[in-house]
């Protein structure tokens, strides 16, 4: 088994990485990393482990932040000095939830459940958490720009475009940032009265809504300012429902 170890603290690293070597010598620690910036290139560059020990505090921000950036479907075992993020830690594809100091004890009974749950009950209780917490949208998203992760606010995003096996986030101000999430994920994680799913390709802020035209087959043509690099076309089965969706307060 491969594991992975994200912690900003050096001894308490090396305190994880002895304690798994006691209690479990068939992991392998095959990256010990520091950072979101570090996490998120090295699950980039490197094959999915098949669990990572991850400290929620880093020293570039909350650890929550890696999964804005990028898609980890791997078992995580959150390890940290406070509680109060047990449910959030838990949405997001949690075995277990480790408070410092680890004692060995704790860290065995992590390690037996994550042997024995499936696949399938992961997702059950994701799934569960995620219906538990769904009211807490983000403000914003974490994302990387050459050697940088930087916060793009919502209220600064006109919409969301597909293209390319890519998804872009397009600015007010002109600007496109590729994002770490495909469409139907990142709609989940906004408002559905800001933002609108307008067809496979496009997810449409309301304020960047200038105006609508009446497109062949009475289907609809939504332009945005700024202008997309395609035309956004509803379709004539949903043509009704967005004309309400923006007609509302």
């Amino acid at each position: 088994m491969r594991a992975v170890i994200v912690e900003d603290e050096t001894a308490a690293a090396r305190n994880l990485n002895a304690m798994l070597r006691e209690e479990a010598p068939d992991i392998e620690v095959c990256a010990m990393l520091e950072s979101i910036a570090d996490s998120v290139a090295w699950l980039k560059a490197n094959q999915s482990p098949d669990v990572i020990f991850m400290d929620i505090h880093l020293a570039d921000g909350d650890s929550f932040r890696i999964f804005d950036l990028i898609e980890v479907e791997c078992p995580i075992i959150f390890t940290t000095a406070y509680d109060q993020y047990a449910l959030k830690a838990f949405s997001v594809n949690s075995v277990d939830y480790l408070l410092k100091p680890i004692e060995q004890s704790e860290l065995a009974r992590a390690l037996a459940k994550l042997r024995r749950q499936t696949p399938q009950e992961r997702s059950e209780v994701k799934q569960s958490i995620e219906r538990i917490v769904e009211t807490e949208k983000p403000r914003t998203f974490l994302v990387q720009v050459k050697d940088k992760i930087i916060p793009l606010k919502i209220e600064d995003i006109a919409y969301f475009y597909t293209a390319d096996e890519k998804v872009w986030a397009y600015t007010f101000d002109g600007k496109t940032y590729v994002m770490g999430k495909p469409l139907d994920k990142l709609m989940k994680m906004l408002s559905a009265s800001d933002f609108y799913r307008a067809n496979r390709q496009f997810i449409v802020a309301r304020t960047a809504v200038r105006d609508v035209s009446v497109w062949f087959g009475s289907r609809v043509a939504i332009n945005v300012m700024p202008e997309s690099p395609e035309r956004i076309v509803v379709s004539k089965e949903r043509s009704g429902e967005f004309k309400r969706w923006l007609a509302e307060e």
